[in-house]
């Protein structure tokens, strides 16, 4: 099976990677060729455009970094629409909201391509084992297509119906899972300004009804100041952000993630946007200004 994949993030490189490593050809396009240079050595080839690789490729997976990314590797120039065409399906796994995906999925089929949305749950860790968790949503037959694909990059997909859905249901788990990194970071704090140890914190919170792998993964790192990037801050705050607009149009009250989304923006100013979302910590540890 081969497929087409751009983008070589964080996340999309180890993607890309499990793909060549369990038999697909694949054919990847990044905006900074030399991130490619890796997979080269892995057996994949290189498009020099997005269209390049759909014009190659039958399925093509777009890993982006935020909406105008995503939006711009199917719009601009040398993009996406350009070369899909019937019997091409394009699935997007970037974390974007439902109007953007929506937008996709409408030129593209106008073009008689296929779409599905998959965002996926899970960071740097996850997507280097196989483990995301895949949230599709759009084109059931191509959903179904992909399925070989999906089974290799995660542990389970779901079908979640229209295009829209996918993206939605990504923002609700990644506002959950800021808005718990938020108060884990103020646990921490308080801790240790109350004269407690944080790693006995960290085995208490393990042993009770709380525990859960978010902790105990990034705890021990945290509280040594460590924040090497699975997940960057700055793409959780503009998640967190998303999902505010999302609880706007829907008129839920989200006073948790209103004030988890303050203190992502915080740790953004302090210069941390590239560290890993954990990073959040150091804003809470911050004096106020």
């Amino acid at each position: 099976m081969e497929v087409g994949f751009l983008g070589l993030g964080i996340m999309g490189k180890a993607m890309a990677l499990n793909l060549l490593c369990n038999g697909f050809k694949v054919t990847v396009w990044n905006r900074t060729l030399s991130k490619c240079e890796e997979l080269l050595e892995h057996g994949a080839s290189v498009g020099e455009t997005p269209a390049e690789v759909i014009k190659k490729c039958k399925y093509t997976i777009g890993m982006l970094s935020d909406p105008s990314a995503a939006l711009s590797v199917v719009f601009d120039k040398d993009g996406v629409l350009e070369q899909i065409c019937n019997g091409k399906g394009y699935i997007d796994m970037s974390t974007v909201d439902a109007d953007t995906s929506s937008r996709i999925s409408e030129a593209i089929t106008k073009k008689g391509g296929y779409f599905l949305e998959a965002p996926v749950s899970g960071s740097k860790k996850p997507a280097e084992d196989g483990q995301l968790v895949i949230l599709a949503a759009g084109e059931k037959a191509l959903y179904e297509e992909i399925t070989p694909a999906f089974n290799v990059l995660g542990k389970k997909s779901f079908f979640l119906g229209q295009v829209g859905n996918g993206a939605k249901m990504k923002l609700v788990v990644n506002m959950i899972m800021g808005s718990m990194m938020n108060a884990f970071s103020e646990g921490l704090v308080l801790a240790d300004r109350s004269g407690l140890s944080q790693q006995t914190l960290l085995d208490i919170v393990e042993l009770g009804g709380i525990a859960n792998p978010m902790f105990k993964q990034k705890g021990p790192a945290m509280i040594q100041s460590s924040f090497p990037p699975a997940f960057p801050l700055k793409h959780q705050q503009k998640d967190m952000r998303l999902a505010l607009a999302l609880g706007d149009e829907n008129a839920v009250s989200m006073p948790v993630a209103a004030a988890a989304n303050e203190a992502f923006k915080k740790a953004r100013s302090l210069g941390l946007g590239d560290h890993d979302f954990s990073a959040v910590y150091e804003a809470v540890k911050a004096p106020k200004s």
